[in-house]
Order: structure tokens, then sequence, then C-alpha cells
């Protein structure tokens, strides 16, 4: 059920893009349906899309057209033309990674050159007795 769900989410995005230019009233009812699919199967609308409308009026996004999208300090801004609200995503995203990825890199190589401790009960004990 929830595979089929997922795929009606993506369609009724993928009908609402190619429908916004001859009827943006029907591409604002798909995302509307995809939404209440989305909540009542409680699945997350995938990135790609969950960008594609906005967050406050739920009115399907086409860039030009009423939403304007500006980049400024690592942020993308998409700009709903309908109701005025500004959404913030990052784009660093990759940057972050590979930063993540170095700092890892060295707190194992680090972790490699440290002497491990070998607890030998064996020969602690016959030490003892000697």
């Amino acid at each position: 059920m929830m595979r089929i769900a997922r795929e009606r989410i993506d369609i009724l995005f993928q009908l609402a893009d190619k429908e916004f230019s001859r009827h943006p009233e029907r591409s604002h009812r798909y995302v509307e349906l995809a939404r209440r699919i989305s909540k009542k199967y409680n699945l997350r609308i995938p990135r790609k899309w969950r960008r594609r409308f906005c967050k406050e009026c739920y009115k399907f996004l086409k860039p030009g057209y009423n939403c304007r999208i500006r980049l400024s300090k690592g942020k993308i801004h998409y700009k709903c033309l309908e109701c005025g609200r500004i959404m913030r995503f990052p784009y660093m995203r990759e940057k972050k990674l590979k930063r993540r990825n170095k700092i890892e890199y060295h707190t194992l190589k680090k972790r490699a050159y440290e002497k491990i401790p070998i607890n030998n009960d064996h020969t602690d004990r016959e030490s003892r007795s000697q």
C-alpha cells in the first residue's frame, strides 16, 4: 500500500508540473491531493517535490511564473509570489559531507598510530606466582 501511495504522490507532482502552464489551479489541486495522500499514509514527500510547493499556501511553485529563486550565503531562497513566503534551503551539503569525511579520516588515522594496550592475563598470573 505504501509503494502505491509513493507512486501516486510522484505521479501527481509530475502532472502538476506538466499542467501548470495551461491550468495552474489544477496543478495546485494535484499538490493538495499529494499532500493528503502523504498525510494519510504517513509518508514523506520526496525532496525534489518538497521544494516545489509553498509551505504556507500549498501552491505548486514554478520558477519564473509564481516563484522567485535567489542564491545568497550558502542558501537557496524560494519566494512564493502567491503569498510572499520565503523558504530557505542550504546548498552547501556537498562541502559539509566532504569536511565530515575528512575529519573522520584523520581521527581514524590518528587512532591507527595509537598503541593499543594488550591485556595478557596469562603473563600477569605467572609473574605473581614467582
